[in-house]
């Protein structure tokens, strides 16, 4: 008897060790090199309890300002910017192999066709990757292969036009892509332009859709945006006027539905918008403002056409130029840029506001949080 007592409580044991590892998910961490980071970082992160630590540092890349996981969670893309004596072009979109233990393989890197890229993005069927530069206002787009490597572009949209700001939009900044749900576009973010500018996809190129773009107030500043996860709403942080803006899709066509700040009333300082996520359920919108240093919270209505101001919470640094949603959505983890900090909040599941947990994971200047 007391044999089998021993047994079940060994067995116990294991099960129980199994699930604390099972509930570890990998954090990939972007930087800026040129602010004092080494590269791409890799954090173990508990979604049971919020802990969150280092774990390894990828060193040897420059400036991984963003970061995107292929849909199988096999391999990392990184757009980077190395200095102009490593790359006159302006920078890299770079290929990984994600192993076993978590460790970067490099498989290989092609030109990212314009200076300063920023952000990329891959297709919902893992064949395509795309990028946005912010100094060269241009979109690019490249055939993945099977091995995750990444073929030259095969299409490349050299933006035009320019705004009212005239210290920031003297000409096209592409500041985000994202591919619709169903492969067949894409769509890009020009904080030059006041624009969100819509693609086509036909045979490996980027074509003008019949509805070309999606129209921001001028001076607003498009940066990053989200949809909805039934599709027909997409949601513009507009990192200029602070506010965020609504579409919807009626009838094959995109029309504007509201604006509202991603700042509490009566704030007179200066901020601007960076990024934005929509919750798992569809039920939230967060953005992040840098300045007010704080994750804008609302509240997304029945008909997701609509916002409705919750309120703002303190990201517990400075400058949160990005976070993410834990896999499981009880958590989120805030970036601040500028005072070097991960910050983790838990989400609560009645008020869909993020609450301080007390924990967070110091990195010199984190710029892009990404789950495996």
């Amino acid at each position: 008897m007391k044999k089998i007592t021993a047994l079940f409580i060994i067995v116990m044991l294991a099960l129980s060790l199994s699930a604390q590892v099972d509930d570890l998910a990998d954090l990939y961490v972007g930087t800026f090199t040129s602010e004092g980071a080494e590269g791409i970082y890799l954090c173990k992160f508990d979604e049971s309890t919020g802990e969150v630590g280092m774990h390894k540092t990828f060193k040897g890349v420059d400036n991984p300002s963003f970061i995107q996981i292929s849909p199988d969670r096999n391999f990392l893309y990184a757009v980077t910017r190395p200095s102009a004596e490593i790359e006159k072009s302006g920078g890299y979109v770079q290929a990984y192999k994600i192993e076993e233990n978590g460790d970067l393989r490099f498989i290989n890197k092609q030109v990212a066709n314009g200076n300063d890229p920023c952000h990329i993005d891959i297709s919902p069927n893992g064949k395509h990757a795309a990028i946005a530069t912010y100094g060269g206002g241009t979109v690019s787009l490249y055939r993945i292969k099977q091995d995750g490597s990444l073929d030259a572009a095969s299409s490349t949209i050299i933006n035009e036009g320019s705004g009212p700001n005239q210290s920031r939009q003297t000409g096209p900044h592409a500041h985000s892509v994202l591919f619709s749900h169903n492969d067949d576009q894409l769509f890009s973010a020009d904080l030059g332009t006041d624009r969100v500018n819509i693609f086509d996809l036909k045979s490996e190129e980027l074509v003008p859709a019949g509805q070309s773009h999606l129209k921001l107030a001028p001076g607003a500043g498009p940066r990053h945006f989200r949809f909805h996860p039934d599709g027909e709403t997409v949601y513009v942080i507009n990192e200029l006027h602070s506010t965020v803006t609504v579409f919807s899709k009626s009838e094959k066509e995109w029309k504007e539905e509201q604006t509202i700040s991603s700042l509490p009333e009566g704030f007179e300082g200066t901020s601007y918008c960076a990024d934005i996520h929509v919750s798992q359920d569809g039920h939230y919108l967060y953005g992040s403002n840098r300045g007010h240093n704080s994750i804008a919270v609302f509240k997304i209505n029945e008909n997701p056409n609509r916002l409705d101001w919750v309120t703002s919470v303190s990201t517990q640094g400075d400058w949160p130029r990005n976070f993410t949603l834990s896999p499981n959505g009880k958590f989120l983890l805030a970036a601040n840029q500028r005072s070097g900090n991960i910050a983790v909040f838990k989400i609560n599941p009645e008020s869909g506001i993020p609450e301080f947990t007390g924990k967070e994971v110091k990195i010199p200047s984190p710029v892009c949080l990404i789950f495996k």
